[in-house]
């Protein structure tokens, strides 16, 4: 399956989706037969969603990738043991009959749901399943595994009936779901999750200390519980299974209808690891997977240089690293022509997207490229570069930056005649990283409106990269643009904490300020950017997610994803054509 085919499939299946969400619901495995218990699909249709049962089938990639695309939910159902040889255990005497041809697909379906940010729900053995596939342990018997007595786990009442309590951790979705602080709950297992995956935690616990239930840490719809909701007469659990499979689905749609641009990524800052971009490389952040799956239709890929010394044989070298980093970023999509090309204007972008392919634009993190040789701004727009940022990390020979020394005051008189240069030849100048007198310099000399392609709210996070209200409203009056970071520092005090609810306040913030005609993301992804809940490419469908919980209207979204950024672009490339367009 290539990557159009993937991506026409994909396409067509939203655009003939119901009304009502289509859940997956895996079927257990028994003499050589599917079967599922009728309560499972019952307590879908109930919730408003349909149900599709899904069979153990072959465990390779492309199968599955069509099995999951036109599913809006994964609900993973109880049945056997986990085979414990898939966790790299030995069986004890104590295990029960397993399902290997079941489990080894259902752990590799629920890693791609994952990737693809789908919203998931685990009963019984199924949360065992999702625990697994995301870096989990269980017990293989908790009657001779887990330390003290042990409440009866495996009931003998009917499956309708509650015997034991489960206490429900405050704050957590399931609480949310319940709004109770205990449940009473049936069960019948005997293996049991032993210690939660990197990315979930625990949110229900028994009397006896074994974990009843698990969900996502990251803010991701993905909760697995141990006992049997479906033969319970409360259906919250598969209503919000339903909600989140319906938001799942808009996001969807809205990413398959707008283009999706991040404006800010460092992944060649990577290709001395040989790294592949074709593959779903776990050491970068940004490659064709990851695209795919978090629908993002494009970004730009700088070439960054660190500030070091400005001799003349140093700034010959830093001119000569930028050729050459634009030259690696040309000959990665090179590599895959049928799947991505380099863009260097946004009808470029929208053709890419209406032929089923990545975008890669170009540009350059620091002026420090430019070395004091004005002709390089020129050159630097013949090979497609869209923006230069005009410093980085210290004060170069263009201007002071928010972490330097205030060599100049703000631009310095050649720091202008290079803004004058990229105006007139079509480069979009890019204040991030420059200090406040280099910002507010800017905005005077430009003719053309700025960007900052990666910068959040100093309101809300005080640090020297971040923008004052007063500069967000000096950039939009001048119809630029800022686009939201997900650099942790930049969005929250302790970057440790930082998740996409910081990175969402901030570009709220961003909006009360500025209007939403001046806002848009740029992740900095493979240049430590990358948050709890949007980590990586893949999770960018993980943003749109939360700009709807925010009720951000369909045009606001395409606003944020691209459309202000590429005005913008259309306006700084249409004068250096000696066209007029409106700025905002």
């Amino acid at each position: 399956m290539t990557w159009k085919t993937t991506y026409d499939a994909l396409n067509t299946g939203i655009k003939k989706m119901p009304q009502r969400p289509l859940i997956g619901i895996t079927g257990n495995y028994e003499d050589g037969r599917c079967t599922l218990n009728d309560s499972y699909y019952k307590a879908v249709r109930r919730a408003g969603a349909i149900p599709m049962i899904l069979p153990p089938t072959q465990t390779d990639f492309e199968s599955l990738s069509a099995w999951l695309e036109p599913l809006d939910g994964l609900l993973l159902s109880g049945g056997a043991d986990i085979n414990p040889l898939l966790i790299d255990e030995q069986p004890i005497p104590e295990l029960h009959g397993i399902n290997p041809e079941r489990d080894e697909c259902e752990l590799l379906l629920c890693r791609m749901a994952a990737d693809r940010q789908m919203p998931i729900l685990g009963i019984c053995k199924g949360v065992q399943v999702l625990n697994i596939a995301l870096g989990g342990t269980v017990w293989q018997d908790i009657w001779t595994q887990h330390e003290g007595t042990c409440v009866k786990h495996s009931q003998d009442a009917p499956r309708n009936e509650a015997t034991h309590t489960v206490q429900i951790a405050s704050n957590s979705l399931l609480h949310r779901i319940y709004g109770q602080d205990t449940i009473a709950v049936n069960s019948f297992h005997h293996q049991a999750i032993r210690e939660a995956a990197p990315q979930m935690h625990v949110c229900g616990v028994a009397a006896d200390g074994v974990i009843e239930a698990v969900e996502a840490t990251d803010h991701r719809p993905m909760l697995g519980v141990q006992w049997h909701p479906e033969c319970l007469a409360d259906g919250a659990l598969f209503r919000w299974l339903a909600d989140e499979a319906l938001l799942y689905r808009r996001c969807r749609r809205i990413h398959a209808e707008t283009l999706t641009l991040d404006t800010h990524c460092d992944t060649p800052m990577f290709f001395d690891q040989n790294i592949d971009f074709t593959s779903r490389d776990q050491r970068i952040k940004i490659d064709l997977h990851k695209m795919t799956e978090g629908g993002l239709d494009a970004c730009i890929m700088v070439a960054y240089l660190k500030q070091e010394g400005r001799s003349p044989a140093e700034l010959l070298a830093a001119t000569d690293k930028a050729n050459r980093l634009l030259t690696e970023i040309e000959e990665m999509v090179a590599k895959a022509p049928d799947f991505v090309e380099i863009a260097r204007n946004p009808d470029d972008l929208y053709r890419l997207k209406n032929e089923g392919k990545r975008a890669i634009m170009l540009g350059i993190e620091n002026g420090y490229a430019l070395g004091l040789d004005l002709n390089n701004v020129e050159r630097f727009k013949q090979r497609g570069v869209t923006y230069i940022t005009l410093c980085h990390n210290g004060d170069n020979d263009v201007c002071d930056s928010a972490k330097g020394q205030g060599e100049h005051g703000g631009v310095s008189e050649f720091g202008a005649k290079v803004i004058r240069e990229m105006n007139r030849t079509g480069i979009m100048v890019d204040l991030s990283h420059a200090s406040e007198q280099s910002f507010y310099d800017a905005l005077d000399i430009s003719t053309t409106p700025i960007v900052c392609s990666h910068s959040s709210s100093r309101a809300l996070c005080d640090h020297p990269r971040n923008l004052t209200d007063d500069q967000l409203r000096a950039l939009a009056h001048v119809g630029g643009v800022a686009q939201v970071t997900l650099y942790p520092g930049f969005l929250h005090a302790n970057e440790a904490q930082a998740s996409i609810l910081d990175a969402v306040a901030h570009l709220n913030h961003m909006v009360k300020v500025m209007g939403i005609d001046h806002v848009g993301i740029g992740s900095d992804f493979d240049g430590d950017g990358g948050v709890l809940g949007c980590n990586d490419a893949s999770e960018m469908l993980n943003f749109t997610r939360h700009l709807l919980l925010h009720r951000y209207a369909p045009d606001d979204l395409s606003k944020i994803w691209g459309e202000n950024f590429l005005r913008v672009m259309r306006t700084v490339q249409a004068q250096a054509n000696g066209k007029r367009l409106s700025s905002f």
